[in-house]
């Protein structure tokens, strides 16, 4: 009798279909939340914008929500299908966040949102520290991607951070300056309409260089309204920028859109040795709907830079009074750098809840770099310094299919399956000896070389009530080959590595969410470093475990805790300087990270970030483990207002204790405090803002490394800490149009 029952119950409920799109753009909507306002019941549209509600009866209001979106309130009825809810852009309100069981790459979706709306984005690099617990270093004059701080990680310029944009992976393997160098110059802030992060090795369609965590940048897909922006600020800095629709609202209705952008900038920095930092980007977009269920996309983009650099300082020189912080020991550094980009997209829904999506991508990749940082430690006459540079094509592919099931429980279950490949062809991928920028003395490396990664996965996320589980294994081959030009030897190595995942969400209600993550991740070893040692500790794996939780204890405040705790089978220690690779041991990391975003009142918002970690080798004796520059406390938080009249901007700080230099702790990096304001008058047709980085002319340092350094007057190298010096008060204005 009670299944009878049962089967009565299920059957008389009503299932509608749809999807939430933008209003203007007609984008979908991403994890917004629809509740029903009788019983409070909840669910949350997909990444297509797609969701499925179950209710009895004939008809139900339903309040869709999203995060810097007006509430929208709906009338479903049981014989709609199939139907299109399209919500308009508003003011942000804490209040409207509700905390949803989410796929696992959504776990962060709310806090990631909140910041986008409210936090003031002024270049690339702050789009990065957007990420709770992410801080930036930049040593070489600007040009080249920063060294990027996360978990008690030195992850080099992205060895241990995962970074893609427009699910194109910008981590180059094997490049000649640091594995997984990820440069994200080339992306211009005002085009990001959101990004994705994730902390840890739990995501599975996230691979190579995900052991601390991941960023993931999406771009514009349609352009509401054309921009011209113009900036000048100190230090002879100079900025133009502009995108522009190239299509009216009638394409837009038949599917269609493009848009085309375009950036220019200048500046000399506060250094003595001027940067000459030049950098200009061109940034194209095309959508065509090609029926009701299939969608294409075509980007095209150009990138290119010039610059010189100070380099990095011995402080001894400093405090001698030889040179200033600003300062210089040898002008002959600097670079120039290029990437075009091409990316195709094919969205198609081929039946009920079942999608596909295809991305092809190439990039044409050009790099070299001049940078001396020993001076005159082994070539007293001539100098240490060093070139390098290598020229790359880059050709790949991803594909997955997504499945959502609904079943008459109320429990639905969401699959994926995923496929990959990226094939990096490497020429003359150079490290030498040089002088008077390029005239070479002698060669330490040179050759060329072939990489081919290929990847499988399957992600599994079943909702069951207020549980949610998420299952996930993917397998990543790898393929390495290395033509030595200095040597008569072409080596190959073939490995792969099975990476698991288990994730677990409780949802208690709408207010407090308990989850626990873990899994296995990777990051791979410089092509070279793998085929000299003969395929030994190609792909050193991390294991990972997080227990967190998501809570409104009141409904203007959100809080993100977690305890955690990572191990790498392997550090990477790679000597791009001398090209020597030094295997390194395991290292344990465990802390703790806090977020929380409040809003004070329906103009003020606040945020805080903290983040706590305790780093060491663990097969090396106490005292002599500690992990040079991994940061054990850092905090950013700040205030944000945007006002009805059209005021608007924030006022931040980023915080970062002084941590150890080397394996002993004997020499410390210096830790800093620095705060920086944007203020902006926003009106339908203009804006116009200031913008001053570091507000109390703090004097700080952006880098730091320990060095075996040695002037030309010394008689014998010394050990020392080599830095550059953070950015000094810096006054930017800037005007807008928009049309």
């Amino acid at each position: 009798m009670f299944h009878a029952l049962f089967c009565c119950s299920v059957f008389a409920q009503k299932t509608i279909k749809g999807r939430i799109i933008d209003a203007i753009s007609r984008e979908p909507v991403e994890y917004a939340s629809i509740c029903s306002l009788e019983n409070s019941i909840c669910t949350q549209s997909d990444k297509n914008g797609s969701f499925q509600f179950m209710f009895k009866g004939d008809s139900l209001q339903v309040q869709f929500r999203s995060i810097g979106y007006k509430i929208t309130t709906v009338t479903l009825h049981a014989s709609s299908n199939s139907i299109i809810i399209p919500i308009e852009k508003g003011p942000v309100d804490l209040k409207e966040v509700t905390i949803l069981s989410n796929a696992n790459n959504a776990g962060f979706h709310n806090i990631s949102g909140i910041d986008l709306n409210l936090r003031p984005v002024n270049s690339a690099q702050d789009l990065m520290r957007l990420v709770p617990g992410l801080f930036l270093g930049q040593h070489q004059g600007g040009g080249i991607a920063e060294h990027i701080f996360l978990r008690g990680f030195d992850a080099d310029h992205g060895t241990d951070v995962n970074v893609s944009v427009d699910g194109m992976p910008l981590n180059l393997p094997s490049h000649i300056h640091g594995q997984g160098f990820a440069d994200l110059h080339f992306l211009i802030p005002e085009l990001v309409s959101r990004y994705e992060f994730g902390k840890g090795p739990y995501y599975t369609d996230k691979g190579d260089f995900t052991t601390t965590g991941y960023v993931s940048f999406h771009t514009i897909g349609i352009l509401e309204k054309s921009e011209v922006k113009m900036e000048v600020g100190q230090f002879h800095t100079a900025r133009l920028m502009s995108m522009i629709n190239l299509l009216d609202k009638k394409a837009l209705s038949r599917g269609q859109s493009a848009y085309i952008a375009g950036e220019a900038s200048y500046t000399d920095g506060p250094f003595v040795w001027p940067q000459h930092f030049n950098r200009f980007n061109l940034f194209g977009k095309y959508n065509q709907d090609l029926s009701t269920k299939s969608k294409i996309s075509l980007t095209l983009s150009t990138f290119s830079s010039d610059w010189r650099s100070s380099g990095e300082i011995p402080e001894r020189a400093v405090e001698a009074g030889l040179i200033s912080r600003f300062g210089y020991i040898d002008s002959a550094q600097g670079g120039h750098t290029t990437r075009t980009t091409a990316i195709i997209k094919l969205n198609t829904s081929l039946r009920n809840q079942l999608n596909l999506e295809n991305e092809i991508y190439y990039a044409r990749y050009y790099f070299n770099l001049n940078y001396n940082a020993s001076l005159f430690a082994e070539d007293s006459i001539n100098g240490d310094q060093r070139k390098q540079h290598e020229s790359r094509d880059l050709f790949g592919y991803t594909g997955k299919l997504n499945q959502h099931v609904y079943f008459r429980n109320g429990s639905d279950l969401g699959s994926s399956i995923g496929v990959g490949f990226q094939i990096d062809q490497i020429d003359n991928s150079e490290l030498s000896h040089t002088i008077h920028y390029n005239d070479v003395l002698d060669y330490i490396q040179l050759g060329n070389i072939k990489q081919s990664t290929f990847n499988i996965y399957l992600d599994e996320n079943y909702h069951l009530g207020k549980w949610l589980f998420n299952g996930g294994i993917r397998l990543d081959y790898f393929y390495f080959n290395y033509l030595d030009r200095l040597n008569p030897v072409n080596p190959s190595v073939g490995k792969s590595i099975l990476s698991p995942k288990v994730n677990i969400e409780y949802t208690f209600d709408n207010q407090f969410q308990i989850y626990l993550k873990t899994g296995r991740g990777f990051h791979s070893n410089d092509a070279k470093v793998v085929t000299y040692n003969k395929g030994n500790a190609v792909l050193p794996p991390a294991y990972g475990t997080d227990l967190g939780i998501n809570w409104k204890p009141i409904s203007h405040l959100y809080i993100n805790a977690a305890i955690w705790y990572l191990q790498l089978a392997q550090e990477l220690v790679y000597d791009g300087d001398e090209g020597v690779f030094s295997p390194g041991g395991r290292t344990g990391r465990e802390g703790f990270d806090f977020s929380a975003r409040y809003q004070i009142n329906s103009w003020l918002f606040a945020n805080l970030d903290i983040n706590y970690c305790n780093a060491r080798a663990l097969d090396e004796p106490k005292g002599n483990n500690y992990l040079p520059l991994s940061v054990p406390l850092s905090s950013s938080g700040g205030l944000d207002f945007k006002l009805k009249s059209g005021i608007n901007g924030g006022l931040s700080y980023r915080y970062m204790k002084d941590r150890p230099a080397n394996e002993d702790n004997s020499m410390v990096a210096q830790g800093y405090f620095v705060t920086d304001l944007t203020a902006n008058y926003t009106r339908p047709k203009y804006e116009i803002g200031i913008e001053i980085q570091n507000l109390l002319n703090t004097k700080w340092r952006e880098a730091q490394f320990e060095v075996d350094s040695r002037l030309k007057s010394e008689p014998a190298p010394v050990e020392d800490i080599s830095y550059t010096a953070g950015t000094p008060f810096f006054l930017k204005i800037k005007f807008a149009v928009f049309f």
